[in-house]
């Protein structure tokens, strides 16, 4: 068997390099491949890779159901995180998942808003529920309070999705928001969230449990989502999945 060694191969013409005719089978014996997109035989896309391990454009054959990350954002001392690309009709259901949650100030709430603009304007009317369960480290309070100071009627305000939360070192928070049909044109783009929070109350540490839920009062598609909090800047990661 011949043996050919060079350290780069090219298309004498063009910039499509064939290996093998068609009906052949061709062995690569090497433990390593590098490429960031992989097409089939019919030029479709599989998958494309960023070179950092993060995957776009999974061909819907392979992802088999299930959730799809999408994109990742981390960040330090940030003012807000917003996502403007990614939230189309690829997918019926997005979750965002906020993990490490932790203010530069103490007692502020986390938050969310939409836009319709591609992250111009987060402004959209939006009606929602918002109720909460705490219990204090010194064994106090274990209540479930609906709060009426925390839910929206036709509001174009951030709606709150964890509240007055802890920001000593070793206090985190986390969210998780589904967020449903969000491009649809023709229907109104319900969502729901819970959080685990670190929350500070008269002094004294807590746990604190909330959901909430609503929509957003738009037959406009959601293009773009933001996250923040009410004042100062926060630590954090937010994950958006697609789910298919």
């Amino acid at each position: 068997m011949a043996i050919l060694r060079s350290s780069d191969i090219q298309p004498s013409t063009g910039t499509t390099l064939t290996l093998g005719a068609s009906g052949d089978t061709v062995t690569v014996s090497s433990d390593m491949i590098k490429v960031n997109t992989f097409k089939d035989a019919g030029g479709n896309t599989l998958w494309t890779s960023d070179g950092s391990g993060t995957l776009s454009s999974v061909n819907s054959a392979l992802s088999g159901g299930g959730m799809t990350l999408i994109s990742t954002a981390t960040v330090t001392a940030s003012s807000g995180i917003s996502i403007t690309t990614g939230i189309d009709s690829t997918y019926d259901e997005y979750i965002f998942v906020a993990t490490d949650i932790n203010p530069g100030t103490n007692a502020v709430q986390f938050q969310f808003n939409g836009s319709i603009d591609g992250g111009s304007n987060y402004n959209v009317n939006k009606t929602t529920t918002y109720y909460r369960a705490y219990h204090l480290e010194d064994g106090g309070g274990g209540t479930v309070t609906y709060d009426t100071g925390r839910d929206l009627a036709t509001s174009s305000s951030y709606q709150q999705v964890a509240s007055d939360l802890l920001n000593d070192a070793d206090a985190t928070s986390g969210v998780i928001m589904h967020l449903f049909l969000p491009a649809s044109t023709a229907l109104y783009k319900h969502f729901l969230s819970r959080s685990s929070c670190s929350h500070t109350s008269a002094g004294t540490d807590a746990a604190r449990d909330i959901h909430v839920a609503g929509y957003f009062q738009t037959t406009s598609a959601i293009n773009a989502i933001s996250f923040n909090t009410t004042s100062g800047t926060f630590d954090g990661t937010i994950q958006m999945y697609g789910v298919s």
